[in-house]
Order: structure tokens, then C-alpha cells, then sequence
């Protein structure tokens, strides 16, 4: 439980910090964050925790946007081992932190980027995951109710698998992201990313849709899958369902 301790005194620490802020006008703040949290606990036959998190902060400045992010995911299971003794085993435990800043150019939705990641991913194929890259942004599809953005560049990874081979190289990185505000009370938003290299090419998609409860809090059903392309003695792709509350300020 200590994850979703960590999870919640983030929240608050966050909303603590731009509460100031949130109370000057809702169209024109500077920072728009949004936290969510999901558990699943089971009990009788099957006994276990689940908990994802993640907390999306984004600052809109005269000349950049910029976007900070990081999320959790650990799942626990209790079972018996040879001696009938109950024992606590992790089956899941992956983190991530990203950092992205756009320059904005002349003409709107247009941007330079620069983004910067890190993944910890205990059972993953990669046990750690970098990432940087540069490049160019825009929006191919501006709608009432639709958009679709999109971006590509060049940059660098490094990581380590979880045989404990360390690899690096150049990548190409390429991602979209469309939203669709379905109704006042419903959208759907899917995003993608690619990062190419020789070495491996990690893929990364989100397909989820959001409703909302009242003014701020919303309920999200997310199904997020991530490949990579070339993995030891490990699954390509691993994939995640997941029902969380979201809390908007």
C-alpha cells in the first residue's frame, strides 16, 4: 500500500500548489493537472492488489507548452507455497516519468519539441527504459468536437533488459494523439507513439474514454498496450485494462 500513499500525497501536494492558481479563471490558467487512481482488491479464493496511478500536469506559456508526467503500476498476490505458508508475491511493477516542452511557432498548433522519459518496469522486457528526442509538431485535423495531433523527430535511447545486457542507439520517434469530444459529458481519446531503432522498436498505444461525474472528478476505462519489437526469453507485449477515477484542477 505503500504506492497509493505515495500516489495520494502527490495528488494533494499538487493540487495544494496550483489551487492559487485554479482560482484565478478557469479558461485562461496556466497549469490544468489531472490525477487518477484505480484499485482492485480480491478476497476468498483469489486474494490480491491491483492500484495504477498517474498524474498529467500541463503548463501553457506565452511561447511553450509543456507537459509533465507520471504514473504507476503494481500488482500483489498472496499464495501458498510448498510448506502451506501464505506468501506475498509482486507480479507487476512498472513506473514512469516524462517530461515534454513545445516552442511554439507562428503559425498555431505548430511546435519544436523536446521530450525526455525514464521507465522502470521490474517485469517488463526492459527492466529500464530512456528515452530522448527532438523534433517537429502539428495538428493535421482541427474539428468543433475532433482534433488530431502529431509529431517527428530524432533521439536516443538506452536501456537495460532484464537478462542485465545494456543497449543503446539512435531512434526515430513518431506519435499521434486524437481526441473526440463525444458530448459534455463523454470523450474518447487514442494515442500512439513509435520509437524506431535497430536495436528494438518500442510501441506504445492508449485507447480510452472518459465521462464525467460532476465538475472535476471523472470516471476513465483505459486499455493501454506496449510492444517491443525484439525481447529475451519475455512476452513482446504487455497490455493493461484498466477503470480509474480522474480528478481535474
Amino acid at each position: 500500500m505503500r504506492l497509493f500513499t505515495v500516489l495520494a500525497l502527490g495528488s494533494l501536494a499538487i493540487s495544494s500548489a496550483l489551487s492559487a492558481q485554479e482560482a484565478t479563471s478557469d479558461d485562461n490558467r496556466v497549469w490544468k493537472t489531472s490525477a487518477e487512481l484505480g484499485a482492485i482488491t480480491t478476497s476468498g479464493n483469489t486474494v490480491g492488489t491491483s492500484i495504477t496511478g498517474k498524474i498529467d500536469a500541463r503548463q501553457e506559456l506565452e511561447s511553450w507548452s509543456n507537459q509533465y508526467i507520471a504514473s504507476a503500476f503494481f500488482k500483489e498476490d498472496e499464495k501458498l507455497d510448498a510448506e502451506s505458508n501464505t506468501i506475498t508475491e509482486r507480479s507487476a511493477e512498472r513506473y514512469l516519468i516524462s517530461a515534454k516542452g513545445a516552442y511554439k511557432l507562428d503559425k498555431e498548433h505548430d511546435n519544436l519539441f523536446i521530450i525526455g522519459s525514464h521507465t522502470s518496469d521490474k517485469f517488463g522486457a526492459f527492466e529500464k527504459y530512456n528515452t530522448v528526442a527532438v523534433g517537429y509538431g502539428t495538428r493535421l485535423y482541427n474539428a468543433e468536437t475532433q482534433n488530431l495531433d502529431v509529431e517527428i523527430g530524432p533521439g536516443y535511447f538506452s536501456g537495460t533488459r532484464a537478462t542485465g545486457e545494456s543497449e543503446s542507439g539512435f531512434i526515430v520517434r513518431g506519435a499521434a494523439a486524437y481526441e473526440w469530444q463525444i458530448s459534455e459529458s463523454a470523450a474518447f481519446s487514442q494515442t500512439l507513439s513509435v520509437e524506431y531503432g535497430t536495436d528494438n522498436t518500442r510501441t506504445i498505444a492508449e485507447t480510452a474514454l472518459t465521462a464525467k461525474i460532476n465538475g472535476a472528478m471523472q470516471m476513465k476505462a483505459a486499455f493501454l498496450v506496449q510492444n517491443d519489437s525484439d525481447v529475451v526469453d519475455k512476452e513482446n507485449t504487455d497490455t493493461q485494462t484498466s477503470l480509474t477515477l480522474v480528478y481535474s484542477f
